[in-house]
Protein backbone atom coordinates (compact mmCIF):
# COMPACT_ATOMS: atom_id res chain seq x y z
CA UNK A 1 0.00 0.00 0.00
CA UNK A 2 2.76 2.49 1.12
CA UNK A 3 4.57 1.48 -2.47
CA UNK A 4 1.44 2.25 -4.48
CA UNK A 5 0.83 5.69 -2.80
CA UNK A 6 4.36 6.94 -3.06
CA UNK A 7 3.96 5.85 -6.49
CA UNK A 8 0.63 7.82 -6.98
CA UNK A 9 2.82 10.91 -5.53
CA UNK A 10 5.30 10.63 -7.74
CA UNK A 11 2.93 10.41 -11.22
CA UNK A 12 1.02 13.59 -9.13
CA UNK A 13 4.49 15.71 -9.13
CA UNK A 14 5.40 14.79 -12.76
CA UNK A 15 2.70 14.45 -15.13
CA UNK A 16 1.87 18.13 -14.61
CA UNK A 17 5.49 19.11 -15.55
CA UNK A 18 5.87 16.50 -18.97
CA UNK A 19 1.74 17.62 -20.01
CA UNK A 20 3.57 21.36 -19.88
CA UNK A 21 6.46 20.57 -22.17
CA UNK A 22 5.87 21.30 -26.02
CA UNK A 23 8.26 19.58 -28.35
CA UNK A 24 9.01 19.73 -31.95
CA UNK A 25 5.78 17.96 -33.03
CA UNK A 26 3.43 19.48 -30.59
CA UNK A 27 4.91 23.47 -31.83
CA UNK A 28 4.61 22.08 -35.61
CA UNK A 29 1.06 21.00 -34.61
CA UNK A 30 -0.20 23.99 -32.96
CA UNK A 31 1.36 25.90 -36.13
CA UNK A 32 -1.42 23.74 -38.90
CA UNK A 33 -3.70 24.76 -35.92
CA UNK A 34 -2.87 28.32 -35.55
CA UNK A 35 -3.36 28.09 -39.92
CA UNK A 36 -6.25 26.20 -40.39
CA UNK A 37 -8.37 28.53 -37.95
CA UNK A 38 -7.37 31.70 -39.74
CA UNK A 39 -8.46 29.90 -42.82
CA UNK A 40 -11.77 29.19 -40.97
CA UNK A 41 -11.90 32.82 -39.44
CA UNK A 42 -12.60 30.63 -36.00
CA UNK A 43 -10.20 30.91 -33.08
CA UNK A 44 -12.61 29.56 -30.51
CA UNK A 45 -11.28 25.88 -31.63
CA UNK A 46 -7.86 27.08 -30.77
CA UNK A 47 -6.29 26.49 -27.26
CA UNK A 48 -5.94 29.92 -25.89
CA UNK A 49 -4.37 30.91 -22.71
CA UNK A 50 -6.76 33.28 -20.54
CA UNK A 51 -4.56 35.68 -21.01
CA UNK A 52 -3.56 35.44 -24.71
CA UNK A 53 -1.78 38.55 -26.65
CA UNK A 54 -2.08 39.15 -30.39
CA UNK A 55 -0.66 42.14 -32.28
CA UNK A 56 -1.01 42.31 -35.96
CA UNK A 57 2.08 44.78 -37.93
CA UNK A 58 2.12 46.40 -34.15
CA UNK A 59 -0.94 47.26 -33.89
CA UNK A 60 -2.59 45.08 -30.43
CA UNK A 61 -6.62 43.50 -31.63
CA UNK A 62 -8.52 40.71 -30.80
CA UNK A 63 -7.27 37.13 -32.10
CA UNK A 64 -9.66 36.62 -34.96
CA UNK A 65 -9.39 40.40 -36.33
CA UNK A 66 -6.89 41.63 -38.80
CA UNK A 67 -5.86 39.24 -41.73
CA UNK A 68 -8.14 36.58 -39.81
CA UNK A 69 -11.19 38.20 -41.70
CA UNK A 70 -9.80 37.87 -45.20
CA UNK A 71 -7.98 35.30 -45.23
CA UNK A 72 -9.22 33.14 -47.77
CA UNK A 73 -6.47 29.78 -48.52
CA UNK A 74 -2.61 28.84 -47.90
CA UNK A 75 0.53 28.77 -50.39
CA UNK A 76 2.54 26.00 -50.72
CA UNK A 77 5.30 27.66 -48.75
CA UNK A 78 5.96 27.51 -44.88
CA UNK A 79 8.84 27.36 -43.17
CA UNK A 80 8.59 26.47 -39.36
CA UNK A 81 11.14 27.46 -36.39
CA UNK A 82 10.84 25.58 -33.44
CA UNK A 83 12.69 26.52 -30.43
CA UNK A 84 11.89 23.86 -27.16
CA UNK A 85 13.64 25.55 -25.15
CA UNK A 86 11.76 28.42 -25.18
CA UNK A 87 8.36 26.86 -26.00
CA UNK A 88 7.96 29.12 -29.69
CA UNK A 89 6.78 28.21 -32.68
CA UNK A 90 7.58 30.19 -35.35
CA UNK A 91 6.38 30.28 -39.33
CA UNK A 92 6.96 32.16 -42.35
CA UNK A 93 3.93 31.53 -44.70
CA UNK A 94 2.06 32.23 -48.08
CA UNK A 95 -0.93 33.29 -47.66
CA UNK A 96 -4.13 33.84 -50.28
CA UNK A 97 -6.71 36.81 -49.87
CA UNK A 98 -9.25 36.31 -52.57
CA UNK A 99 -6.93 35.76 -55.88
CA UNK A 100 -3.90 37.65 -54.28
CA UNK A 101 -1.04 35.94 -52.67
CA UNK A 102 0.34 37.34 -49.16
CA UNK A 103 3.03 37.03 -47.32
CA UNK A 104 3.12 36.44 -43.34
CA UNK A 105 5.31 35.82 -40.64
CA UNK A 106 3.86 34.74 -37.26
CA UNK A 107 5.29 33.72 -33.55
CA UNK A 108 3.34 31.84 -31.37
CA UNK A 109 4.32 31.57 -27.57
CA UNK A 110 3.05 28.01 -25.74
CA UNK A 111 2.79 28.32 -22.00
CA UNK A 112 1.05 25.16 -20.15
CA UNK A 113 -0.03 23.92 -24.02
CA UNK A 114 -1.96 27.11 -24.38
CA UNK A 115 -1.06 29.75 -26.99
CA UNK A 116 -0.38 32.88 -24.75
CA UNK A 117 1.18 35.07 -27.39
CA UNK A 118 1.05 35.98 -30.62
CA UNK A 119 2.81 38.14 -33.14
CA UNK A 120 2.24 38.84 -36.77
CA UNK A 121 3.49 40.97 -39.63
CA UNK A 122 1.85 40.65 -42.72
CA UNK A 123 2.57 41.85 -46.39
CA UNK A 124 -0.11 42.29 -48.61
CA UNK A 125 1.75 43.94 -51.74
CA UNK A 126 4.73 46.09 -52.93
CA UNK A 127 4.08 49.29 -51.44
CA UNK A 128 3.78 47.70 -48.29
CA UNK A 129 7.19 45.77 -48.58
CA UNK A 130 9.39 47.42 -50.80
CA UNK A 131 10.17 44.20 -52.30
CA UNK A 132 7.21 42.04 -53.33
CA UNK A 133 7.71 38.39 -55.21
CA UNK A 134 5.59 36.00 -53.95
CA UNK A 135 5.47 33.86 -56.75
CA UNK A 136 8.82 33.19 -55.69
CA UNK A 137 7.74 31.19 -52.88
CA UNK A 138 6.69 28.08 -53.94
CA UNK A 139 8.03 25.87 -50.99
CA UNK A 140 10.35 26.09 -48.19
CA UNK A 141 14.50 25.65 -49.30
CA UNK A 142 16.28 23.14 -48.89
CA UNK A 143 19.28 25.54 -47.81
CA UNK A 144 16.81 25.99 -44.86
CA UNK A 145 15.55 23.04 -44.20
CA UNK A 146 19.13 21.00 -44.60
CA UNK A 147 19.42 19.40 -40.79
CA UNK A 148 23.05 19.29 -40.05
CA UNK A 149 25.06 16.95 -38.50
CA UNK A 150 26.20 16.36 -34.93
CA UNK A 151 29.50 18.19 -35.75
CA UNK A 152 28.41 20.96 -37.29
CA UNK A 153 25.85 21.97 -35.30
CA UNK A 154 27.01 25.25 -33.10
CA UNK A 155 25.83 25.84 -28.84
CA UNK A 156 22.86 27.92 -28.72
CA UNK A 157 24.71 30.95 -27.41
CA UNK A 158 26.90 30.81 -30.36
CA UNK A 159 24.25 30.48 -32.72
CA UNK A 160 22.95 33.80 -31.54
CA UNK A 161 26.62 35.02 -31.70
CA UNK A 162 26.70 34.42 -35.40
CA UNK A 163 23.62 35.62 -36.25
CA UNK A 164 23.76 38.72 -34.33
CA UNK A 165 27.01 40.00 -36.08
CA UNK A 166 24.11 40.43 -39.27
CA UNK A 167 22.55 43.44 -37.34
CA UNK A 168 26.24 44.45 -36.24
CA UNK A 169 27.07 44.54 -39.16
CA UNK A 170 24.08 47.08 -40.68
CA UNK A 171 24.45 49.40 -37.59
CA UNK A 172 28.24 50.15 -39.02
CA UNK A 173 27.41 49.75 -42.59
CA UNK A 174 29.97 46.79 -42.77
CA UNK A 175 29.80 42.74 -42.20
CA UNK A 176 33.74 42.66 -42.84
CA UNK A 177 34.32 45.21 -40.20
CA UNK A 178 31.35 43.07 -37.61
CA UNK A 179 33.00 40.21 -38.58
CA UNK A 180 30.02 38.59 -39.87
CA UNK A 181 31.07 34.96 -41.31
CA UNK A 182 29.26 33.46 -44.47
CA UNK A 183 29.35 30.48 -46.20
CA UNK A 184 30.29 30.63 -49.73
CA UNK A 185 27.39 29.66 -50.94
CA UNK A 186 25.32 31.57 -48.62
CA UNK A 187 22.80 34.19 -49.93
CA UNK A 188 20.42 35.93 -48.88
CA UNK A 189 16.15 36.54 -49.97
CA UNK A 190 13.62 39.17 -48.89
CA UNK A 191 10.09 39.12 -49.82
CA UNK A 192 11.26 36.53 -52.66
CA UNK A 193 14.23 38.25 -53.91
CA UNK A 194 17.29 37.47 -54.22
CA UNK A 195 18.97 40.42 -52.67
CA UNK A 196 22.76 38.46 -52.02
CA UNK A 197 25.15 35.47 -52.79
CA UNK A 198 25.92 33.63 -55.66
CA UNK A 199 23.72 34.52 -58.66
CA UNK A 200 22.60 38.26 -57.83
CA UNK A 201 22.35 40.69 -59.94
CA UNK A 202 20.31 43.03 -58.07
CA UNK A 203 22.71 45.60 -57.44
CA UNK A 204 26.36 45.68 -58.33
CA UNK A 205 28.66 43.30 -55.98
CA UNK A 206 25.61 41.58 -54.22
CA UNK A 207 26.83 38.90 -55.38
CA UNK A 208 29.42 38.98 -52.64
CA UNK A 209 27.35 39.16 -49.46
CA UNK A 210 30.20 39.09 -46.86
CA UNK A 211 31.98 42.26 -48.74
CA UNK A 212 28.44 43.79 -50.56
CA UNK A 213 27.82 47.96 -49.96
CA UNK A 214 25.55 48.37 -47.25
CA UNK A 215 23.50 51.42 -45.58
CA UNK A 216 24.54 52.39 -42.14
CA UNK A 217 21.35 51.88 -40.24
CA UNK A 218 22.74 53.05 -36.89
CA UNK A 219 19.06 52.96 -35.07
CA UNK A 220 18.75 49.12 -35.94
CA UNK A 221 17.04 47.14 -33.47
CA UNK A 222 17.42 43.46 -33.12
CA UNK A 223 16.15 41.21 -30.65
CA UNK A 224 15.69 37.04 -31.06
CA UNK A 225 12.46 36.03 -31.84
CA UNK A 226 13.42 31.75 -31.86
CA UNK A 227 16.55 29.64 -31.80
CA UNK A 228 15.87 25.96 -33.73
CA UNK A 229 18.90 24.39 -32.10
CA UNK A 230 17.98 21.38 -33.92
CA UNK A 231 17.75 23.05 -37.47
CA UNK A 232 20.20 25.31 -36.96
CA UNK A 233 17.88 28.31 -37.61
CA UNK A 234 18.06 31.80 -35.55
CA UNK A 235 15.03 33.87 -35.83
CA UNK A 236 15.80 37.47 -35.18
CA UNK A 237 13.03 40.59 -35.24
CA UNK A 238 14.35 43.34 -36.04
CA UNK A 239 13.62 47.23 -36.52
CA UNK A 240 16.29 48.69 -39.74
CA UNK A 241 15.13 52.05 -38.32
CA UNK A 242 15.63 55.33 -40.21
CA UNK A 243 17.01 55.44 -43.14
CA UNK A 244 15.95 52.06 -44.16
CA UNK A 245 13.58 52.47 -46.25
CA UNK A 246 14.77 54.33 -50.01
CA UNK A 247 13.36 57.78 -50.52
CA UNK A 248 10.35 57.68 -47.72
CA UNK A 249 9.40 57.97 -44.44
CA UNK A 250 9.05 55.11 -42.55
CA UNK A 251 11.07 52.05 -41.20
CA UNK A 252 11.39 48.38 -42.19
CA UNK A 253 10.16 45.83 -39.85
CA UNK A 254 11.85 42.60 -40.39
CA UNK A 255 11.62 38.63 -39.28
CA UNK A 256 14.61 37.20 -40.77
CA UNK A 257 16.15 33.52 -40.84
CA UNK A 258 19.69 32.56 -40.30
CA UNK A 259 21.20 29.24 -41.19
CA UNK A 260 23.75 28.97 -38.71
CA UNK A 261 26.10 25.64 -38.44
CA UNK A 262 29.92 25.41 -38.72
CA UNK A 263 30.13 28.68 -36.91
CA UNK A 264 28.96 30.91 -39.51
CA UNK A 265 25.77 31.99 -41.34
CA UNK A 266 24.56 29.74 -44.55
CA UNK A 267 21.52 31.58 -45.68
CA UNK A 268 19.02 34.61 -44.76
CA UNK A 269 15.66 34.46 -45.92
CA UNK A 270 13.45 37.67 -44.58
CA UNK A 271 10.04 38.55 -44.59
CA UNK A 272 9.85 42.52 -44.26
CA UNK A 273 6.96 45.49 -44.13
CA UNK A 274 7.28 48.64 -44.11
CA UNK A 275 5.75 50.90 -41.25
CA UNK A 276 5.04 54.12 -40.11
CA UNK A 277 8.61 55.78 -38.37
CA UNK A 278 8.92 55.03 -35.29
CA UNK A 279 6.27 52.10 -34.74
CA UNK A 280 7.24 49.79 -32.27
CA UNK A 281 6.56 46.47 -32.70
CA UNK A 282 4.59 46.04 -29.44
CA UNK A 283 6.69 43.37 -28.35
CA UNK A 284 9.99 45.39 -27.22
Amino acid sequence: MRTALLLAGLLTAILPASAQTCGRGCLRGMITQYLDAMVKHDPKPLPLAANIRFTEDGDELKLGEGFWKTISGLGTFRQDILDVAQSTAGMHVLAMEGDKQVLMAVRLKIASGRISEVESTVVHNRTEGMIFRPEAFKEATPAMNLTPAAAQRNSREKMIEVAMRYPAGLKIGSFVNSDAQFASTAYRFENGQLMAGPGCTFIAGCDKIREQRLPTLSGIQARVAAVDEEQGIVWLRMNFGAGSVMGAEGHLSVWEMFKVYDGRINAVEAIMKVLPAGKPSGWD
